[in-house]
């Protein structure tokens, strides 16, 4: 299934998350705001094997002229990656992380899969949906195997990047307005959604904190045990770009919008990863708020990187329902808080083109 059909499945645009009034740019900000001629976009799409090569040509002009540097395609495909190297576009093979549910990988090592605090494993109890089949960071054979996945994809001479998606826990919380789809209040973090409680997970935290977290009363709200887990999740992508790193190509990620909402719905400490660049999914129609937000989550997402790599927002273009106004105030308000550029999903046509070329002068 491709992100855009899983976004539509599992409803994700509807968290609301209430912020103050757009704030002033801070010198962080300032400093990493480019101007916006020098501005840099990207996309994220699904190659589809029917595009001729007439096409591709065609159609990556276009982005090219329209200021798109990178493209991150879901799947493999050497006509579309060399296509938009020869209109000097960059091609990064996009790839999905910790959620992997093969059908063979499933069946091969399902001891490979996350817990829940009920005990329940993803194998077998995936949480909200089928597909939602989480492995667990913390068992090596899993880092082993997502290193082979790195190496299998950045060994290809017309991949010039890797880029990481689903790369976090489950999510703890889902939106408000989801949870009469599912009967259940999510007010609190529910044990069948708190992930992970793996033997193995079990175990790193007792030798270093001397308890078992199934031991404590409330381990839902005991820090350690949440920074626990997002220095697993850092863990895989220190391994992962070491892989990029041995084939002198870079690796990015798309993450939750902001470090405060990533850490507290997903275990996502994205500030401290050792990447190239950064695409928050700053889809502000997810969280129910307006196109101001968008500016107010790059400045805080820029702010929490304080320099050591390049934050591009990613923008929903459903999220502007057609409204190319909006599309272009999103656009600059990305690039005045500090954004080296936009990453858009959802539909590019000659209107998101030209819009797009239009705010980045």
């Amino acid at each position: 299934m491709n992100k855009r059909n899983f976004l539509k499945s599992v409803g994700l645009g509807s968290l609301a998350i209430m912020q103050p009034g757009l704030p002033s740019l801070s010198a962080t900000a300032k400093a990493a705001a480019p101007s916006a001629a020098k501005a840099k976009h990207r996309v994220w799409i699904n190659p589809d094997e029917k595009d001729t090569t007439a096409d591709l040509q065609k159609r990556y002009a276009a982005y090219k002229k329209a200021g798109i540097g990178l493209i991150f395609f879901e799947a493999d495909s050497e006509k579309h990656f060399r296509a938009a190297k020869e209109n000097g576009i960059q091609a990064h093979r996009w790839i999905w992380t910790m959620n992997r549910g093969e059908k063979e990988l499933l069946a091969s090592h399902p001891e490979w899969y996350a817990k829940n605090r009920k005990g329940e494993s993803c194998a077998t109890h995936p949480p909200y949906v089928g597909y939602y089949r989480w492995l667990c960071p913390s068992k090596p054979e899993v880092i082993n195997y997502l290193k082979e996945q790195a190496e299998a994809v950045l060994s290809k001479d017309y991949v010039d990047g890797l880029h990481l998606d689903y790369v976090r826990y489950c999510d703890v919380v889902l939106p408000v307005n989801l949870w009469s789809n599912y009967g259940i209040d999510q007010s609190k973090e529910l044990p069948e959604y708190d992930f992970c409680y793996c033997e193995t997970c079990r175990e790193k935290y007792k030798e270093q904190k001397g308890v078992d977290p199934l031991d404590m009363e409330h381990p839902d709200q005991i820090p350690s045990w949440r920074r626990f887990r997002y220095n697993r999740i850092t863990n895989v992508v220190n391994n992962l770009a070491a892989v990029a790193k041995q084939h002198k190509k870079p690796i990015s990620a798309a993450v939750f919008p902001t470090p405060d909402i990533a850490k507290r719905i997903v275990r996502q400490d994205w500030t401290n990863w050792p990447l190239d660049s950064v695409n928050p999914m700053i889809y502000h129609g997810f969280y129910k708020e307006d196109v101001n937000w968008i500016g107010e989550a790059v400045a805080e997402g820029v702010s929490g990187l304080h320099g050591k790599f390049p934050l591009y927002a990613g923008l929903y273009l459903p999220d502007f329902h057609g409204n190319m106004a909006d599309l272009e105030k999103g656009i600059r308000l990305a690039i005045q808080h500090g954004a080296a550029g936009v990453s858009l999903f959802g539909g590019i046509d000659d209107a998101v083109l030209s819009t797009l070329q239009k705010a980045s002068v």
